[in-house]
């Protein structure tokens, strides 16, 4: 299928890019068709997959001289949470692609009602620097799987990361289908005023705004992968020795560069005491007595967010009960608890992104609901609560992209469950079915059919109109749904023929 369409043969993507013709050039081959086989898709698939398998090495050297983080979520976090989805649109590529049929519905028995998933042309995937990899490939994956072609621009905040992505995509992925461009945010600006078909972003609320108004003008539809501050509150009935491990390690995952850890913990002061205490064990267990020397907590991803971070420790009017200490000639901001910290404080007026963690005191789950509500929506909320009504109510009264009862992130990384923020958080969702149905287009398609019984049912929206007609259709209008039926195609087609008959008759009556 491949070899058999001519399609043009795009140059390698170095300085000074010509981006509206590389826009052009894949819009081309997105025309000629090549990507609505499904077996091109499955063979590029393959492909990404072995791509991960093969170069593993040289995407965890990338990633531990960026940020200079370890092989454990390296690749973990990156490499097998990218494969995951590739493997998963592989396997579901069949069923996902698949037509979506309607169930047999009397009022249109005989017609064929389906919905057909269609890619949406050429799409744009922004990635971001602190899971590099994983933000750009697992969408990418799904987009592939859709049936889009695909240019991807990741972050030059990790410049290594990106170069890798633009070095390795190439080699084993279709060129005239699928380009990288790397280059700053002037690249990215370049980029964004060409026409695509969807944009997908992965970073910052600031950046995220940018790209929903340069989107505005084609009305390019959008999904915003956003952040936010992502409470967690600890209920009287929780275990405190799982709730205070479980939020420390979440945190301190990547030192705290992750959209889902919590950004702060809301409990009683009883439960912030505890938390200090059981937090110092935590930490000796995870990282040792020296944890600046620690492999598994990684530095501060550049200068800009390291000041950033120590401005919002050194404003805090909160107290400072664990850590605190930092040094910008080597990145390290030490995983720092703060207590008694204020809704208003200036560790609470934005992201934190880095391995600070406030604790507020409330007296209830009431306050600790009025909090999460002041602020906006965020990508995700945390309890931990041993009471079914205590759990159900602070769902039921807050609003955030997903929420995990009882432990930290899994929420974001359980097969079956769709990612996505809302409101500041973000807009739209993948992982799994979601990155599919993200970059396709769902196309209602209805067959009329032409059997004297179906012509004769439909005559009755044509002049001239009368009371009875009007009744017939009203009458439809209001049983609609009672009117589909799950029987199998053989028994509709022999109940339709039935009504059909009679329904033909009272027209011919009348």
């Amino acid at each position: 299928m491949e070899s058999e369409i001519e399609i043009p043969v795009l140059p390698e993507i170095t300085g000074g890019i010509n981006y509206a013709e590389v826009v052009s050039k894949l819009r081309k081959t997105f025309d000629s068709g090549i990507t609505l086989d499904l077996e091109f898709r499955k063979k590029q698939l393959k492909n990404l997959i072995r791509m991960f398998e093969e170069c593993k090495n040289e995407i965890l050297a990338a990633q531990e001289r960026d940020i200079r983080r370890n092989f454990f979520w390296g690749e973990v976090a990156e490499i097998e949470a990218a494969n995951w989805e590739a493997n998963s649109q592989l396997r579901h590529l069949k069923e996902y692609a698949g037509k979506e049929k309607l169930p047999f519905h009397i009022a249109t028995a005989l017609d064929d009602a389906y919905v057909r998933k269609e890619p949406l042309g050429v799409v744009l995937i922004i990635g971001t620097w602190n899971l590099p990899f994983q933000t750009c490939c697992q969408a990418f994956a799904g987009a592939i799987a859709a049936g889009n072609c695909v240019i991807i621009k990741p972050s030059e905040v990790s410049p290594h990361c990106a170069q890798t992505i633009a070095t390795l995509i190439p080699k084993y992925l279709n060129q005239n289908c699928y380009q990288v461009i790397t280059g700053d945010g002037e690249a990215c600006k370049q980029l964004l005023k060409h026409k695509f078909d969807h944009i997908f972003f992965t970073g910052s609320q600031a950046v995220g705004k940018y790209i929903l108004q340069a989107a505005a003008p084609n009305l390019t539809p959008v999904t915003l992968e956003l952040g936010g501050l992502n409470p967690c509150f600890i209920d009287a009935s929780a275990d405190y020795k799982e709730a205070t491990k479980k939020t420390i390690w979440g945190k301190l995952i990547n030192n705290g560069q992750l959209c889902v850890a919590p950004g702060y913990v809301m409990c009683s002061e009883k439960i912030q005491d505890f938390f200090v205490r059981h937090a110092k064990i935590v930490l000796k267990e995870f990282y040792g007595d020296n944890l600046r020397k620690s492999p598994d907590l990684p530095r501060i991803i550049n200068k800009y967010h390291f000041n950033r971070i120590k401005n919002m420790l050194e404003t805090t009017k909160g107290k400072i009960a664990i850590g605190g200490e930092t040094d910008e000639s080597d990145l390290w901001i030490e995983p720092t608890i703060v207590v008694n910290v204020d809704p208003e404080d200036s560790l609470m007026r934005e992201e934190i992104f880095g391995p600070i963690l406030p604790i507020i005191v409330v007296s209830s789950l009431d306050e600790a609901i009025r909090i999460i509500r002041s602020k906006s929506k965020p990508l995700a909320s945390y309890i931990f609560s041993n009471d079914q009504k205590v759990t159900q109510k602070y769902i039921e009264s807050t609003s955030c992209g997903s929420t995990c009862i009882n432990d930290i992130m899994w929420q974001a990384i359980r097969p079956g469950l769709p990612f996505g923020g809302v409101g500041e958080s973000g807009m739209g969702s993948y992982h799994g079915k979601a990155t599919f149905e993200t970059f396709s287009h769902k196309r209602a398609v209805l067959r009329v059919s032409q059997d004297i019984f179906t012509n004769q049912v439909y005559r009755i929206r044509f002049p001239p109109h009368t009371h009875f007609k009007a009744g017939v259709l009203t009458f439809l209008a209001a049983n609609y749904e009672r009117m589909t039926i799950p029987f199998g195609t053989i028994f509709s087609h022999v109940l339709a023929g039935v009504i059909g008959a009679v329904v033909f008759y009272m027209l011919l009556s009348k």
